[in-house]
């Protein structure tokens, strides 16, 4: 398949599906192997950018997804509804630094760091799908595993997990102490 064709397909089928999609899948589709798919579709993302055009493409761990560029955002609100915001109070916001760094981690792990119920601040994740349900352990009662979403990374403005920031060790080993201080506060209550 010709270049120019081959990037009309890749720009049809991700503006068709809305949501990301993998980058092999899309090889497929075009029948190239993934380096020449990744080329086309930095092409792409070029035009998008040099050109002033309202839309981008967006790279989520081994996928891309169409979206609206957000200076763009005040025109679409005069014709769509409002998308409704939501905010992250610092019990919402800890619980899901816990999951993103720990992925696959479980309540009962993310109740051991923080020293609270986590019911609260999952299920908001889950509505706000940041997180999703990875599955269950192995283990007795096969606890449910919570992982991010590619909504988190959207929202974050990263590609990947490996583009969060490093935990600062001396920053990590205070936050530990603290914990352990407050967790003997609560057994000698």
């Amino acid at each position: 398949m010709e270049r120019e064709k081959a990037k009309a397909v890749l720009e049809a089928v991700l503006f068709t599906m809305g949501d990301s999609v993998e980058i092999g899948r899309l090889a497929s589709v075009i029948e190239e192997d993934k380096k020449v798919t990744k080329e086309l579709l930095m092409e792409l993302k070029e035009s998008y950018q040099a050109e002033d055009r309202g839309i981008d493409l967006i790279e989520l761990d081994d996928a891309v997804q169409l979206c609206t560029k957000s200076d763009m955002y005040e025109y679409l609100i005069k014709i769509a509804k409002t998308p409704s915001s939501y905010t992250l109070s610092d019990t919402v916001l800890e619980t899901l630094s816990i999951i993103a760094y720990k992925q696959p981690v479980t309540k009962l792990d993310i109740e051991r760091i923080r020293g609270v119920s986590c019911d609260f601040a999952v299920n908001k994740l889950l509505q706000y799908d940041l997180i999703q349900e990875l599955g269950r352990m192995d283990a007795p009662g096969r606890p449910m595993l919570f992982g991010t979403t590619e909504q988190f990374l959207r929202s974050f403005g990263v590609k990947s997990l490996d583009e969060l920031p490093e935990l600062n060790p001396v920053q990590f080993e205070e936050f530990r102490e603290q914990a352990e201080a407050e967790a003997k506060q609560v057994v000698d209550i």
